[in-house]
């Protein structure tokens, strides 16, 4: 009787045939749906890179067509000898490193705070970050450009780069990663006569890993994609970033817009943060799933 009802219960029951029937159905469903998805996303590019390598004049009579008729590198040439195109990168390239150096600092020292520390007012900072997460950038537009120009920063890349170097979203996702971190782990560096710097540098620093990429990732592209703060405050061309060079030096004659230096141009802007990206992929997605935990 035994040897029988073992050889029963080692039988695949109907209901578990089911399952695995309805699973070897769903997971190409799943699949084809996230490849149509991904397709979808990826056309914008595809006809961006098309019309990027079109001359203007067949810009011009096939506006739609996605793939160039006769492809020609000649709009990435006049982009490059466009005047102040250099200007304009590196300026872009000094507003990015600033941004994500002072978010990086910024965020995970108030992320770890928030998160690890006792201190009175804890949750009031916390419900200040939220808030603040909650109003949109159209609302403190006026009172930051006040505060810019009294500080004597307008018309310089720092003044650019500094409304965006302590994102609230930024120290949200650090004190969400710091909180999966075990306060044991802490706990133990104390007792052995650690003291809080020590143990932000050596043992919280080096574990947020995910959570630093995450906000490197996210602050980069805030600041190389922005267009309308860098349009007001920097008002000569010396201190334009790439997004509003290209937007001013993209007018031919009659105000006549250039689409291909256009396009060219959104080429040129989306490959770094494309390479990032690409790079930092795997701590991007640990800091994500990270913040989540608790």
């Amino acid at each position: 009787m035994t040897a029988v009802a073992a050889y029963q219960n080692a039988q695949p029951t109907a209901a578990g045939q089911a399952v695995v029937r309805r699973r070897s159905l769903s997971q190409p469903l799943l699949y084809g749906a996230l490849v149509l998805c991904a397709l979808l996303t990826l056309l914008p590019f595809v006809w961006v890179l098309g019309g990027s390598l079109r001359s203007l004049d067949e810009i011009r009579s096939d506006p739609g067509a996605w793939l160039p008729h006769h492809v020609t590198p000649d709009n990435f040439v006049r982009l490059f000898r466009t005047q102040g195109f250099g200007r304009f990168l590196v300026n872009s390239v000094v507003v990015a490193v600033m941004v994500v150096v002072g978010n990086v600092v910024a965020a995970s020292a108030a992320g770890y705070a928030l998160a690890k520390l006792e201190f009175a007012g804890r949750r009031l900072a916390f419900g200040a970050v939220m808030a603040a997460m909650m109003v949109p950038f159209t609302t403190v537009f006026v009172t930051q450009f006040v505060i810019t120009v009294d500080l004597g920063l307008a018309d310089t890349l720092t003044g650019i780069a500094l409304p965006s170097v302590a994102l609230p979203l930024s120290v949200f996702i650090m004190r969400q990663y710091a909180l999966s971190i075990p306060d044991e782990l802490l706990e133990a560096a104390r007792i052995d006569g650690a003291g809080e710097l020590r143990i932000f540098f050596r043992i919280f620093l080096p574990l947020a890993g995910p959570a630093v990429a995450t906000i490197t990732i996210m602050s980069f592209l805030t600041s190389w994609n922005n267009f309308i703060w860098p349009l007001i405050v920097a008002q000569s061309m010396s201190t334009y970033t790439l997004p509003v060079g290209l937007a001013a030096t993209s007018q031919a004659a009659a105000h006549v817009t250039d689409y291909g230096l256009m396009l060219a141009g959104a080429i040129v802007v989306m490959l770094p943060v494309l390479v990032l990206f690409l790079c930092l992929q795997r701590y991007f997605v640990q800091g994500i799933a990270g913040t989540g935990m608790r």
